[in-house]
């Protein structure tokens, strides 16, 4: 059976809004409504003033931070973030500071009725989401990127199916992982588990600068290719590669803003060796180019 290759390949919105595209030293928000949820996206530049991340969500910090103040519940401590981390707000807001790197991040309100009725089908009892604090969790991360696609692109609009579809997964992860009481956790049909999946995202991570084809990844789950690529999309809300590009275009990105190596350098250590293709793939998934990243 011929290999296929996680290059980056097929469609994927392109990360351009009113034909401009984004700059490390500016302010970017928005706001989206979806069928069962709020979803805010951010990119804010280094900042020493305290924000506040509000009650009840769950989120995706895009960026690594070497250091940050963290307050929750009167309680401040110092954290290190690696990008990807996962973070859960419960009743308490939490309190921000002392953030000297850029910071992307995605927070997600989800509905509370919604999120309760599939945490507590029997509509007995609150459900509270719980805090965590830079969990790994690469389901959420997944579902997070899809998201935060269509913020980036402003013709990224998902169809009402699709849109739905997202939110009713992204519900039902919340509410198996993120609410108390936790409900009785059951294998949902034809998706991955948490542990799998976290699995998988680290083999791929170590793998960055390899060459990867979608069998290597299968092999993995111990799943035929077929089985894996349908699992693993059902479960994260994107292909295989799309989940691959995405981890190596977060990777560049880091790399970009935190180092002062050259962008064939930079593409090079995360598979690429053609620099114009990783150039266009880095605006698509990051709606940043190479020198968007760097300090002015």
């Amino acid at each position: 059976m011929a290999k296929r290759s996680l290059d980056g390949g097929g469609t994927s919105p392109t990360a351009v809004r009113n034909g401009t595209h984004m700059r490390a030293d500016r302010v970017e928000s928005s706001v989206r409504n979806w069928p069962g949820l709020r979803s805010e996206y951010s990119w804010l530049p280094p900042d020493d003033t305290v924000t506040v991340t509000r009650p009840n969500q769950v989120g995706v910090s895009f960026s690594a931070h070497r250091r940050v103040g963290y307050e929750v519940g009167g309680r401040a401590r110092y954290l290190a973030i690696p990008a990807g981390a996962v973070f859960a707000t419960g009743l308490q807001e939490v309190r921000w500071a002392e953030v000297t790197e850029p910071t992307e991040a995605l927070e997600i309100y989800p509905d509370v009725d919604m999120l309760k009725a599939v945490a507590d089908p029997a509509h007995t009892g609150m459900v509270e989401i719980e805090t965590v604090t830079a969990g790994h969790d690469a389901t959420m991360l997944g579902l997070a990127a899809v998201i935060r696609r269509t913020h980036l692109d402003h013709d990224g609009d998902l169809d009402a199916m699709h849109a739905s579809v997202l939110v009713h997964r992204l519900i039902e992860h919340v509410a198996d992982h993120y609410v108390r009481p936790r409900p009785r956790w059951t294998q949902r049909s034809g998706r991955l588990g948490r542990t799998l999946v976290d699995r998988i995202a680290e083999f791929v991570d170590h793998r960055l600068a390899e060459p990867l084809t979608l069998d290597d990844v299968a092999a993995q789950a111990h799943l035929s290719v077929y089985h894996f690529a349908r699992a693993f999309k059902n479960t994260v809300g994107m292909a295989p590669h799309e989940y691959v590009t995405m981890r190596r275009m977060e990777a560049a990105k880091t790399l970009l803003i935190s180092s002062r190596r050259s962008v064939p350098e930079v593409a090079y250590s995360v598979g690429y060796s053609n620099v114009g293709h990783f150039r266009r793939l880095l605006r698509r998934y990051t709606g940043f180019t190479p020198s968007d990243l760097r300090p002015r």
